[in-house]
């Protein structure tokens, strides 16, 4: 039996946000390891590719202990099961959230009864915040220092040539 408690926390991350990091740091509290685990971006076209996402989330986390970041592909909860997990970590932002991530929380918990979903709100601060209004602001030349790490901020720049 595994005692040590795993919890995943599953995302496109296209950008990784200050409200990931948020959720990221606040996972911590709870469980004794985080993978934050990438997916491909199925319904839509990224503007980072899966190989730059990894690395711009490593680069982010860099000094964080008990992390994993791993690309996965497939259904999540073989992932979950596959890396003796039994946490998934959803973040909720608005009440619109909710019913998407219900459905999928439950349908999840019909596929595989031993794994929960856990639904955290980001700090106040980050609650507006998505990687859509991130890339919009970005691809316009706006600030977004105070929305993504130093390194996703880099990166943002460059793709947009703004630096």
């Amino acid at each position: 039996m595994n005692t040590k408690k795993i919890a995943i926390y599953p995302g496109t991350f296209d950008p990784f946000t200050n409200g990931h990091l948020d959720l990221v740091n606040r996972s911590l509290m709870a469980f004794d390891e985080v993978i934050v685990a990438i997916a491909p971006s199925l319904k839509k076209v990224p503007l980072f590719s899966l190989a730059e996402r990894v690395e711009l989330i490593r680069k982010s986390l860099k000094n964080y202990k008990r992390i994993r970041i791993e690309p996965f592909d497939g259904l999540l909860v073989g992932y979950v099961k596959s890396k003796k997990g039994m946490i998934i970590i959803r973040g909720l932002r608005a009440v619109s959230d909710f019913e998407y991530e219900l459905q999928m929380a439950l349908m999840n918990r019909q596929m595989n009864p031993r794994i929960e979903t856990v639904f955290m709100m980001p700090s106040l601060e980050y609650s507006f915040l998505t990687a859509t209004i991130v890339k919009e602001i970005a691809s316009l030349g706006g600030p977004v220092k105070e929305l993504v790490p130093a390194p996703v901020e880099k990166a943002l720049l460059k793709k947009f040539n703004k630096k």
